[in-house]
């Protein structure tokens, strides 16, 4: 049984100095006022009429649809790779996270443009499967999942990486003294423990994707219905009306305010643990 803290111990903790408690004031003030700027200026009488429309509703439609294939795709690929960079050694680790890193700071533009090189009719590899098989990424759905899941799948592998490491290995190694074979390991301890960092770093590739713009745009464009996810319909829409921009700024905020709320508390904080 823990022993109750003393007055002292109990005192420092809940007290902050007032050299920190200022930057984390102005920190939350500067990330908190924009959001509320919405809601107070979002055309609340007209919102109705402005998600009624058929381009918004294709957008939402479209945004949702590709995201949550894209989270897909990001937790099966992100995990092996999350595994791979946390539990094993081989040359040129090191190079290999920068580069999984690498779109987290990349301008969304420049990853738009290397994924067309890669992927476009013309690229390094978009090439030979238009012209053996017909597959083309560029201004295709496929494609805004393509560009979605580039931006995105770093946070998974990040988080889960993390994860991996957090977690005691000498589990792993009590179950190889078992018997239990690397993929046995792998299925029945490595991922229950790690699970609440999976589920963590699917929810944020998951949230990443949902605001991605300019990548999407530049690789797939913006073609209404196939290609035009709701950033790309507030960029659009904004020079025509900017009420129904902010409406639409206004359900993407509330999506994913509400998803993360309902998640944080049982899986983003375990994960943290």
């Amino acid at each position: 049984m823990s022993m109750p803290a003393s007055p002292s111990a109990r005192s420092v903790q809940g007290r902050a100095p007032l050299g920190l408690t200022v930057p984390a004031i102005v920190a939350l003030t500067f990330l908190i006022v924009p959001v509320i700027a919405i809601f107070v200026r979002a055309p609340w009488g007209a919102l109705g009429q402005d998600l009624a429309t058929s381009d918004a509703r294709d957008a939402l439609r479209l945004s949702l649809e590709t995201t949550l294939i894209s989270a897909l795709i990001c937790t099966v690929l992100g995990v092996p790779l999350a595994w791979v960079l946390a539990r094993t050694s081989f040359r040129g680790r090191s190079l290999v996270r920068a580069l999984v890193t690498l779109p987290l700071v990349l301008p969304p533009v420049v990853g738009g443009i290397a994924l067309l090189l890669a992927l476009g009719r013309n690229g390094i590899i978009g090439e030979p499967l238009y012209n053996q098989f017909g597959i083309r990424f560029p201004f295709t759905t496929a494609g805004v999942v393509v560009a979605q899941t580039f931006v995105a799948l770093p946070f998974m592998v990040i988080t889960v990486e993390g994860a991996f490491r957090a977690s005691d290995a000498r589990y792993d190694e009590a179950a190889a003294t078992l018997g239990a074979s690397r993929w046995s390991t792998f299925r029945r301890v490595t991922l229950p423990l790690a699970m609440p960092g999976i589920v963590a770093g699917a929810v944020l590739s998951w949230a990443r994707a949902l605001g991605e713009f300019g990548a999407t745009v530049t690789f797939a464009g913006s073609l209404p219905g196939v290609t035009r996810t709701m950033p790309v319909e507030i960029y659009l829409v904004r020079y025509q009306d900017t009420d129904s921009a902010i409406a639409l700024s206004l359900v993407l905020i509330v999506i994913s305010v509400a998803v993360l709320a309902l998640l944080r508390e049982r899986w983003l904080s375990g994960a943290a643990r």
